[in-house]
Formats: C-alpha cells, sequence, structure tokens
C-alpha cells in the first residue's frame, strides 16, 4: 500500500460526498416536475412523446397501477430486444456480418439488459452487430436507469405524502429523468470521452501493426455513446468482452477516476433528493454517510489484499502485490478502488478481472453484492433498497424504546416490516438455492475453470451479481450454456422486480398514513447512533446470511493459499 493509492481513495470518497449536493438539486427539480433551463429546448420533445403515446403526465397512479405499468413497460423492452438479437444476422449496421443469437442467449440479454444488470456471457465485439449494441443495448442502458430512479421518486412520495393513494406517473417520471438528466448529461460524456481517444465510429474494423511487426485487426464501433450511459446509468455492460479494462473503452487514469465518479454521482445524490423530499436533509446525509463508510470500509480491505499480494508466492520467495489480471494504467489502488465502486453501485463494469484477485480481495466485491447493492447501489435501485434496511433498522429501535416505530414522519407498523423482509429475503433464497443447485448438477458444475473453493466462489458470484443485478463476473465460469443463461435470467428478474413490488407497495402504505411528528420518545433517525445502528442491522444481515457460503469459497480458498495449496 502507498501513500498516493490512499490518496486516490480518500480524494475519491470526498467528491462523491462533495456531488451530493448539486446533482441532488437537479434531481430535486426533475422529481417535483419544475420547470430546468433544459425544458426550452427539450420541453416541445417530452410533450411530443406524451401526445404520441396517449400520456396525460399529469395523471396519479396509485402503486399497483404505477408497478403494473412499470413491469408491462419492462416486459416489452426485453421482447423488444429478444426479437432484435434473434434476427441480427438481416438486420441493418451489421458490416461483420454476425449472426443471430441463440434463443437461450437472447432471452438472457434481453432480460439481463431490461433487468440493468447487463450481465454477458458473449465477447461483445465478437457477437453482436453495431444496431444490437446500439438499439438492442444502449436504449436499455438509458430506460432500465430511468426506471430504477422513477421507482425511487415514488417511493420518496410514499414517505413525503400523506393521506393520499398517489405516487406520480410512471410515464411522466421516466421521460423526464432520461430527457433532463440522463440524455444531456450522457452527451457530454460522452464528447470527454472521445476526445479522450474512446472510438465513436460506424466504422467495422482497423488493421494495427505491432510492436513485433505483426497485423492485428481491431474492431471499433460507437463506443463513446455507450460507455456513458454505461457508467452514468450503473449498468456495466462493455461494448467490448474486457469491459472497462480494454483501452478504447478506458484509456488513461483520469478516464478510469471520472468513470468511477460517474458511477456513484446520480446514487449519491439521490441521498440528498430523498431529504429534500421529506423535508429533512440531514436524512439524506445519515443515509449517505452510512453508505460511504460501508464503502471506504470495502475499498480499503480490497486494496490491503491485493497490496499484499499472493500467498502462495510469498511461500515461493516473491514479494510484493497482485498485479494479475489488472492494468499497468491503472495500478493496485486504482484497479481495487474499481472493484469496490462498481460492485457497490450495482454497475458491473470492469477495468481488473476479478477472478484474478486475491481470495479476500474477491471476497469484497461479493459481500457488497451480497448486502444488497445498498452501498450507493444502482441508479434509483440503491436508495430504495437501503430504505428497506432503515425500516428494519427503526423497527428494532422502536422495540428498544417500546415504542411504535417511526421514520421521517410515518408510523412503521406490521405490513410495512413484513413487506421490507419478503424483499429482502429475496436475495438469499435466489443467490443461495441458485447457487446449491448449480453446485450438485452436472449441467452447473462443468461451469467453473477451476476446482475446489475457487469454483464453487465462481458459482456464488455468478447468482449473487445476477441476483444483485450487478452482471460482473468471475470470468473462470463458462455461462453461455442453456442452463446457465437460464437460471442467471430468472435471478436478474427475482432480484430486480421481487424487490421493486414490495418497495412500491410500502410506499403506497405509507402515502395514506397521516404525518407522525416527532416527539420526545421518538427514535432519533439523523446521528451518530442512528447511522451506527444502520451500518450494524445492514452488516448483521448479510454476515448472518451469507457468511457460511463465504467460508466455503473465498475464506476456505484464502486459508489453502496460504498453506501453499492452489487450485
Amino acid at each position: 500500500m502507498t501513500l498516493p493509492g490512499w490518496t486516490l481513495i480518500l480524494v475519491f470518497t470526498a467528491l462523491t460526498i462533495a456531488l451530493a449536493a448539486p446533482m441532488g438539486r437537479w434531481l430535486f427539480a426533475i422529481y417535483e416536475g419544475r420547470q430546468t433551463p433544459l425544458h426550452r429546448l427539450l420541453g416541445p420533445v417530452e410533450r411530443g412523446f406524451y401526445c404520441l403515446a396517449g400520456v396525460d403526465p399529469e395523471q396519479q397512479q396509485s402503486w399497483r397501477s404505477y408497478a403494473i405499468h412499470m413491469l408491462l413497460f419492462q416486459v416489452m423492452l426485453a421482447l423488444l430486444t429478444y426479437a432484435l438479437l434473434r434476427l441480427q444476422a438481416v438486420m441493418p449496421l451489421n458490416p461483420r456480418h454476425l449472426a443471430a443469437i441463440s434463443p437461450d442467449g437472447a432471452m438472457n440479454v434481453g432480460i439481463s439488459f431490461t433487468t440493468n444488470t447487463n450481465w454477458q456471457w458473449y465477447t461483445g465485439e465478437a457477437v453482436l452487430s453495431n444496431l444490437s449494441q446500439m438499439l438492442g443495448l444502449v436504449i436499455h442502458n438509458f430506460l432500465s436507469a430511468a426506471t430504477g430512479i422513477a421507482v425511487a421518486f415514488a417511493v420518496f412520495r410514499g414517505f413525503s405524502r400523506h393521506e393520499t393513494r398517489h405516487l406520480g406517473n410512471f410515464w411522466a417520471d421516466c421521460t423526464r429523468i432520461t430527457l433532463y438528466l440522463l440524455l444531456p448529461i450522457s452527451i457530454i460524456y460522452a464528447l470527454f470521452l472521445i476526445a479522450s481517444g474512446v472510438p465513436q465510429t460506424f466504422a467495422s474494423t482497423i488493421d494495427a501493426t505491432t510492436l513485433e511487426g505483426a497485423k492485428q485487426t481491431l474492431v471499433l464501433g460507437p463506443v463513446a455513446s455507450q460507455e456513458a450511459i454505461k457508467m452514468l446509468g450503473t449498468n456495466g455492460g462493455g461494448f467490448y468482452n474486457a469491459n472497462s479494462a480494454h483501452p478504447f473503452e478506458n484509456p488513461t487514469a483520469l478516464v478510469n477516476f471520472v468513470q468511477m465518479l460517474s458511477i456513484f454521482a446520480i446514487g449519491a445524490g439521490l441521498t440528498w433528493c430523498f431529504g429534500k423530499a421529506v423535508g429533512n436533509l440531514r436524512q439524506g446525509w445519515a443515509i449517505l454517510a452510512a453508505m460511504m463508510l460501508l464503502f471506504f470500509a470495502g475499498a480499503s480491505a480490497c486494496y490491503w489484499q491485493e497490496a499484499a499480494g499472493n500467498p502462495v508466492l510469498h511461500h515461493l520467495g516473491v514479494t510484493g502485490g497482485n498485479m494479475e489480471g489488472k492494468e499497468v494504467r491503472f495500478g493496485i489502488a486504482g484497479s481495487a478502488l474499481f472493484v469496490a465502486v462498481t460492485t457497490d453501485a450495482s454497475c458491473g463494469a470492469v477495468n481488473a478481472m476479478h477472478d484474478s484477485l486475491t481470495a479476500l480481495g474477491g471476497l469484497v466485491p461479493l459481500f457488497n453484492m451480497q448486502l444488497g447493492e445498498i452501498v450507493i447501489g444502482g441508479v434509483g435501485s440503491g436508495i430504495y433498497g437501503f430504505l428497506l434496511f432503515a425500516l428494519l433498522a427503526v423497527f428494532i429501535a422502536g422495540l428498544m424504546v417500546g415504542r411504535t416505530p417511526e421514520y421521517v414522519g410515518k408510523k412503521i407498523e406490521a405490513r410495512e416490516v413484513k413487506l421490507a423482509v419478503l424483499a429482502i429475503a429475496v436475495l438469499p433464497l435466489s443467490i443461495l438455492g441458485f447457487t446449491a443447485l448449480a453446485a450438485v448438477l452436472p449441467a452447473g458444475l462443468a461451469g467453473p475453470l477451476n476446482k475446489g473453493p475457487h469454483g464453487f466462489s465462481e458459482i456464488l458470484y455468478a447468482y449473487t451479481s445476477a441476483t444483485a443485478n450487478n452482471g460482473s463476473a468471475f470470468a473462470g465460469l463458462s455461462a453461455g450454456t442453456p442452463f446457465f443463461n437460464g437460471t442467471l435470467a430468472v435471478a436478474m428478474w427475482l432480484g430486480r422486480y421481487f424487490m421493486i413490488i414490495p418497495a412500491l407497495a410500502i410506499a403506497g402504505s405509507l402515502a395514506a398514513k397521516k404525518h407522525t411528528p416527532a416527539t420526545a420518545g421518538s427514535f432519533p433517525t439523523t446521528g451518530v447512533l442512528w447511522v451506527g445502528l444502520l451500518i450494524g442491522i445492514i452488516l448483521i444481515l448479510g454476515g448472518l446470511t451469507f457468511l457460511p457460503s463465504l467460508a466455503l469459497g473465498p475464506i476456505a480458498d484464502h486459508l489453502a493459499m496460504t498453506s501453499g495449496q492452489t487450485f
């Protein structure tokens, strides 16, 4: 570990916190439906969409209506992508004449990008045409991110409104988020990436001469436009198989740093937006404090383990950090920080190969995802997932003081607690259930590259990533089979919508309640004690649920490595 490495982590943490307020103000203006400077240019476009779709943006929806409209939209997007990939061979903008995707593969990709998971079993530059990349994937990057933020807005309204059934309008929320937030930032972001050396072209390939004098064919395409929203929307699906380790996606250390900031920017801003929505900014800052403490602990642990290096090599007298699977232009600190950021934020982009991390270094991204992707988390999904844990924490605090639990002016009763538990229980049921299935069936055991605990970690990571809607992988797993394509698709769907529906139901229940002013007996939910309780609840639930599986995987792998055994 070095001083520049720690400085990088600390500066990144400070800038993320500094971005929370300005991004939160932007989000809050969209949340309220207020006019912004962009409305003069994009207002007619917004109204045109409503006219074409027959949508009245002022028509309010109950939580059930909001959920039904959202789910129908997601199903149609998945079907559209499935059809596009199945017809890829006869579609335009396919200069390399790539074949259609198999039915199970197309189904997996459709669900993957619809759910904001962006799990990729394929080599992007060798399998997908330019049209498939742009129309099949990039559109999802915008709309899946907008859906997550829209659901977060609906949940915010559940906490902030009183004695009403209305949570807003899904179509209006989704349209405004895309037009006034995601699109303008992505355009500026893409121009920055192009200026930094990221390709943006319809050209197919280019031939290059290596230092050895050999000829190498490099695939080109509209990379910068996909890269911008991939990071900003915490999507993570790369144009290239190597993802953000590829120099065409992530050419410099500066671009690497900006990409990490963009992954966290909206998620951090949503904490401020929540505080503003409920009329108490300290609520938002308390949530952000808990998130950033968990993030810093994970990033530090990963950096420590990667800087310590491989215990097997230590037995051979070789010292130094673990650079296997990492890019020299990023180094250990830049790679370890990216590992923590991308798995805290449900992004799934990688600038280093996670399968090459040390055993305990690889435990960090696993545990980040198993917490439910609520440490900043995906855009929208992180904050509403975190609020589910906040409800459980305030319920426990209420039991301690002998009063009905209250949070931001709403009584938390049996219905809300049951729904929160139901949503959180989806994670272990899907992750552990599918992992157990794959660990005993021949079709599942055929996937891991490695044997022993590391092979188990590859399986566990895949279903953790899918259920948490992250999309990164221990790439040693050969997942492009009907078994993995099918089971991972189910895990992605469960992890996304079996958390969204209870969250919206909770919002509907809270919106119907009266405001309950805080009293001397209320448990304070803005101070150090509250932040500590939140972190404790999150770690205890995650630790008790997933520690046995982690013991069979990365922990056993580490103990074996310290004795010189590899798999």
